[in-house]
């Protein structure tokens, strides 16, 4: 199957869902994709609140493996690792409240996705993992999302765990998880509370919203300049060949 991130609109509840036949993994036009729909859904009047999911059994890859194997000088790099920057932003600066879905396991830039997320539901199979160490990099660019959710001290031991699953229960735990829910009820669950935050007063969603995201405007700056950090350290021999290792 073809990669994809569509989207649709019910009840007043916009649906995001992506796949990638690669773990949902992210290249730079999936990215770029899932910013524009944000942007546009977040200008639906009949909107209140946005449901943001993926297909298949793993919620999100991260970062697509391929595409970092191809980066081939630094402009290149901070602009890949800009993508995540400005998906994180987009879901920041989004007026509408956003639900995330996990029904399997998060890797890398996925772990930021639902960081960014306003309330997660997750499955007992949504492990989680921050593998940036292994392949010479870091969880720069996510960090904040990562850290607002479940701490320094937290973010610190998942970054530097990075061979190290941490289950869904460990993430409830942390905060980054805000419910749990069977994968035959995490469909029902959700809905239920898209509905319910879909009927309460539009005005007193967005300012929430606002409420939620104090003292983040600095991640204007500050996420790109992470994406810098990370297209420079994608260019080093240990990367290069951490990432073709990983391939075979």
């Amino acid at each position: 199957m073809e990669p994809y991130i569509h989207s649709e609109i019910k009840n007043a509840i916009g649906f995001i869902t992506f796949f990638h036949p690669a773990g949902n993994s992210f290249p730079s036009k999936q990215l770029e994709k899932l910013v524009s729909t944000i942007n546009e859904l977040d200008t639906h009047s009949e909107v209140q609140i946005l449901v943001l999911q993926s297909e298949g059994n793993t919620f999100c890859a991260g970062a697509s493996f391929d595409e970092l194997l191809q980066i081939t000088d630094v402009t290149s790099g901070e602009k890949f690792f800009a993508g995540f920057a400005n998906v994180i932003n987009a879901m920041r600066t989004c007026s509408k409240l956003i639900i995330g879905k996990a029904q399997g396991k998060a890797v890398g830039g996925g772990v930021g996705l639902l960081a960014a997320c306003d309330y997660v539901i997750a499955t007992p199979e949504a492990a989680i993992k921050l593998s940036e160490l292994t392949i010479g990099i870091g969880p720069f660019v996510i960090e904040p999302a990562v850290s607002r959710k479940i701490g320094k001290t937290a973010m610190s031991e998942l970054a530097l765990t990075a061979n190290e699953w941490k289950d869904a229960k460990w993430a409830f735990e942390k905060g980054l998880y805000s419910q749990l829910a069977t994968k035959e009820t995490l469909e029902e669950v959700a809905l239920t509370l898209a509905t319910q935050l879909a009927s309460y007063n539009r005005d007193a969603i967005r300012a929430l919203k606002n409420v939620f995201w104090e003292g983040t405007s600095h991640w204007e700056t500050l996420l790109p300049e992470r994406a810098k950090i990370s297209g420079e350290l994608v260019l080093s021999n240990f990367t290069k060949n951490a990432l073709k290792a990983f391939k075979k």
